[in-house]
């Protein structure tokens, strides 16, 4: 592979006109595309399998155009201190804001009366109206949503305190801003990682061109895919992140080339053909991953995964032909004024630097450092033991949000219970639906039942059962499990509680397999790539390791509070159900970038004659430094969503911010060079069967090496840089 690439990254680099001309052609075509394209649609949500997608799905055939699966609103309003909602002036205002709901949207099926609906408090100073619309939040246009928040504005003018729930509220984050202030840091990090505007800003405007190309593509198949609005916001992100990585390593290596005297041309061959193939492994462990999500069986995760996948594929094609072309365009710039001149900065780019003097520190005490890393990380871990997870509710929104408000309006005037209603299908006749309640009324957890309204061919019902407690809650969720055991197959339970415990559910379950795949593909990857079994095991206990710690960091934070004030979090409450698996597929990627082109350095100077001690201080010494400013960048990338006001998108941030930073400076930088140096040559052993069954892909350049033996390929050697 690495006599492939060397050919490769030298063409791009003759060819740099060419190759820059192709991949510009490429970018106006997906962007002329995604211009032209139907716009997309945001695709039902479903979880084939579970009940509650059973029980929507029974509701659309026997309720035709009822909206069972549409988005839901909610007006709350509370009457003046010592007035009461049922006075004359705020039931008009009630009546006024009821006809104005129904006018507002043709996306409206229902709009109920309060008075009518029993949906007044019991004493009279909280009441709400119920909005149904026949699509799902997301594909709520903005009239919509306008003609919602106006007639709640409305209302609130007239005396009476109006606050709007519910998921019609629900609109996809804008993360603009920070992506924006990530590719600032990242350009910040880079400029003084390589002391060069040129070379800084190689990486980010190929990686710019790779989401462009990724993100327009995917909008203008979105519509023939069916891919839906939100497909994209993974695969920018990944597609963000591992292009800067990917270009960072290779214009890096090629400085390394051009410091030992190599020609440009040569020196963006050889970049390429061993910084590139350490570029494509690593983008076969982030492929892997991200299709993997498949393995949930969840057509939403899966279509976003497959999207990130090729948009992963296109950031390594870039960084294989167009970082070699561009490095032809920037001749001596891509390094610094300081290098440029040579002389004095000889002797200083010949002293130790930060990553030599830590893997020397580490191989004279490995035993402590791995100590103290597993420990550390140990400790960190131990909240994960107390996961609970589910789906934040609006409970756990600001106070300043509408939402929240009117959550906390509900739960004093009604009972937390009300935030969270369940829907309970009965495929039958009359009979069996009013069993069925009867049978409900019975359960403890109950705050309210209402009768059971059939359809047209009275083959069908449905039923409002209340629970008690929030719908967040372990107690809810054990009341879904309670009305499913107590009833038979002909009853169904549903609405957006249930569906958030079922979504839970599986995830959970999906969490084991997903592991088993991912790791195990990796693992066989990893094989090949180091020819060894040991270290690939050890890149996959080390990143368990790594994900653990930064689920106790978020549980601690989230879930128990701890410092919660620090990072805004205003309300506890369960962990993002889709957190755990969501952390694996994203963090392994980013994991084993990180591993791969720091042990593969490692590999390299081993299989080219130095001691297991030597190789650990030479990795380090020519990777340590551009590895560190890939994490800070993702770290400070993620960061900036910790600022964000949404609760499920600040432990995102935060859980992600987190596990890099444990991954990449305690796994990376500190258990592994302390493993590598206990296990010393052990640690490149190969069963000598397996040895020769694995296929020689030749990551470390070894067939490049030969080449300077035999003069065939080494260009003329430049004398005026040394290393950076």
């Amino acid at each position: 592979m690495a006599t492939f690439l060397y050919k490769l990254g030298r063409t791009a680099f003759r060819r740099r006109r060419l190759v820059a001309l192709l991949w510009v052609a490429l970018l106006a075509l997906a962007g002329v595309g995604a211009a032209t394209a139907p716009a997309a649609t945001s695709s039902s949500f479903s979880i084939p399998g579970t009940e509650a997608q059973r029980a929507f799905d029974l509701l659309e055939e026997r309720f035709p155009g009822a909206g069972a699966d549409g988005a839901t609103a909610r007006v709350v309003f509370k009457a003046p201190d010592g007035g009461r909602m049922t006075d004359a002036a705020p039931k008009a205002v009630v009546e006024e804001t009821v006809a104005a709901l129904k006018s507002g949207s043709d996306q409206i099926v229902s709009v109920t009366d309060p008075y009518t609906a029993q949906a007044v408090s019991r004493d009279g100073s909280t009441a709400y109206v119920s909005v149904a619309y026949k699509v799902n939040a997301m594909e709520l246009t903005d009239e919509t949503r306008e003609a919602l928040k106006q007639a709640g504005l409305a209302a609130q003018g007239k005396g009476l305190t109006v606050e709007l729930g519910g998921d019609a509220l629900q609109t996809m984050p804008e993360t603009g801003t920070g992506e924006i202030v990530g590719v600032v840091i990242a350009g910040i990090v880079l400029v003084i990682t390589f002391g060069s505007l040129v070379a800084a800003g190689l990486p980010l405007l190929t990686a710019i061109i790779g989401v462009g190309i990724g993100v327009s593509t995917i909008t203008a198949l979105a519509s023939v895919l069916d891919l839906g609005s939100t497909t994209s916001t993974l695969a920018m992100m990944i597609g963000l992140a591992v292009g800067i990585d990917y270009a960072l390593f290779i214009v890096s290596r090629y400085r390394s080339e051009l410091a030992d005297g190599r020609d440009k041309e040569e020196a963006a061959g050889r970049a390429t053909g061993t910084a590139g193939s350490a570029v494509v492994f690593a983008g076969l462990t982030v492929v892997i991953a991200l299709v993997g999500l498949a393995v949930v069986n969840i057509p939403m995760l899966t279509k976003m995964g497959f999207a990130a996948a090729g948009t992963v594929v296109i950031a390594v094609l870039i960084a294989l032909t167009l970082i070699p072309a561009l490095l032809g365009f920037a001749g001596d710039k891509v390094v610094g004024r300081k290098q440029r001149k040579g002389g004095a900065d000889a002797e200083k780019a010949a002293k130790p630097n930060g990553g030599t003097r830590w893997a020397r520190f580490v191989i004279r005490r490995p035993l402590f450092v791995l100590l103290a890393g597993v420990i550390g990380l140990g400790a960190v871990a131990i909240p994960a033991a107390s996961l609970e997870m589910g789906l934040p509710d609006d409970g756990v929104k600001p106070v300043s949000a509408t939402e929240r408000r009117a959550y906390d309006l509900l739960s004093d005037g009604f009972g937390p219970g009300f935030n969270g209603p369940l829907l309970v299908v009965v495929d039958g006749d009359r009979a069996t639906a009013d069993r069925t309640v009867t049978t409900i009324k019975g359960l403890d957890g109950i705050a309210a039942v209402t009768p059971a309204t059939p359809n047209k061919a009275g083959d069908a019902a449905m039923i409002t059962v209340i629970p008690k407690d929030r719908p967040s809650s372990g107690a809810t969720e054990t009341l879904v499990h309670d009305i499913r055991d107590a009833t038979g197959d002909e009853v169904l339970v549903t609405g957006a509680t249930a569906m958030n415990i079922d979504f839970s559910q599986k995830m959970n379950d999906a969490l084991v397999p997903y592991l088993a795949l991912v790791v195990g593909l990796a693992f066989l990857l990893l094989t090949v790539v180091f020819r060894s079994i040991l270290v690939p095991l050890k890149a996959a206990l080390g990143f368990l390791l790594s994900v653990v710690a930064a689920l106790g960091a978020v549980v601690a934070v989230f879930q128990w509070g701890w410092l919660g004030s620090l990072f805004g979090v205003e309300q506890t409450g369960p962990i993002m159900s889709m957190m755990p698996i969501f952390m694996v597929g994203v963090v392994f990627g980013l994991a084993m970038d990180y591993e791969v082109f720091l042990v593969t350095r490692m590999r390299e100077a081993y299989v080219h004659g130095e001691r297991p001690g030597e190789a650990i201080v030479t990795g380090f010494r020519h990777s340590a430094r551009v590895v560190t400013a890939a994490a800070v960048i993702m770290i400070a990338v993620f960061s900036g969503f910790i600022g964000m006001t949404d609760q499920m998108i600040k432990m995102i941030g935060f859980g992600l911010a987190v596990a890099v930073l444990f991954d990449a400076f305690v796994v990376r930088m500190a258990i592994v060079p302390a493993v590598l140096a206990l296990l010393g040559h052990k640690a490149w052993w190969l069963p000598k069967w397996l040895d020769r069954a694995l296929p020689n892909v030749d990551v470390e350049g070894e067939a490049l090496a030969a080449h300077d033996t035999d003069g065939g390929t080494d260009g003329p050697r430049r004398t005026d840089l040394v290393k950076a």
